[in-house]
């Protein structure tokens, strides 16, 4: 899969069904080329670009599942293993 292909997927957080953005952004290891974490900015860029809406960093092993539309990921309490 692309970059440009994973930026226009929705990140949908399981924990409350909320639409969390779109990936923004990766933070990767240089050396190994493995993914730390997914970077998304919220659903409105351009309130986030003059209101300081923060970024979300998701570790990349919360991502549970990258569909054909979406991109599940489960943050917050009580996560499942």
């Amino acid at each position: 899969m692309l970059f440009s292909e994973l930026k226009c997927k929705d990140v949908i957080n399981l924990k409350d069904c909320k639409c969390l953005g779109r990936i923004n952004d990766l933070e990767f290891d240089e050396c190994t080329g493995h993914i730390h974490s997914v970077i998304v900015c919220g659903k409105n860029r351009l309130n986030a670009f003059f209101y300081g809406e923060p970024e979300i960093e998701i570790p990349f092993r919360d991502i549970v599942k990258i569909g054909p539309d979406i991109v599940l990921v489960e943050i917050g309490r009580g996560r499942r293993h």
